[in-house]
């Protein structure tokens, strides 16, 4: 039985050992490391004290009715809203005029040039509590279109972008 303590007991004491010189080695190692520059750092290769000042733009002033849709991003990516939206903000859930032109559902599930775009069903749809119920009222957060909705603007990014849908 003394046998069995004491060679659990030096198999411990060797893992121990050999722990601690792994840590040796790479404290050593790490302390003779060149600096990595902050200009390596990061998609912009640039300082990471720079503060880049992206270009100015505007959104599009287009009337609704009037705008050509850009592409969306990638799959399933919420569109972007094609005219000028000033005169609709702040959305919010007692003040959402972009219900006058997009609560229509009789053009759910269709697209007709010149016609706006109707809510799909999946914002009258309560995904945790009733999955399968289309309600006549927008659920939950689905009232403040511009949490996923944008306004479409001609934006160079601040750095360049390799993503793929």
């Amino acid at each position: 039985m003394n046998a069995m303590i004491l060679n659990v007991v030096t198999k411990q004491m060797l893992k121990a050992a050999l722990t601690g010189l792994v840590l040796i080695f790479f404290c050593v190692n790490a302390q003779a490391a060149k600096p990595v520059k902050d200009s390596s750092l990061g998609l912009s290769k640039t300082s990471v004290n720079d503060s880049p000042e992206p270009e100015k733009f505007g959104y599009s002033n287009n009337f609704p009715g009037t705008g050509n849709l850009l592409p969306r991003a990638y799959l399933n990516a919420p569109p972007q809203i094609p005219h000028n939206i000033e005169a609709f903000l702040p959305v919010t859930a007692k003040s959402n005029n972009c219900k006058m032109c997009h609560d229509n559902r009789a053009m759910r599930g269709k697209k007709v040039k010149g016609q706006a775009t109707a809510i799909p069903d999946s914002h009258y749809t309560d995904l945790r509590h009733a999955p399968g119920k289309v309600t006549t009222e927008l659920i939950g957060a689905r009232y403040v279109c511009t949490q996923c909705h944008v306004p479409q603007a001609n934006v160079k990014p601040l750095v360049d972008n390799t993503f793929d849908d």
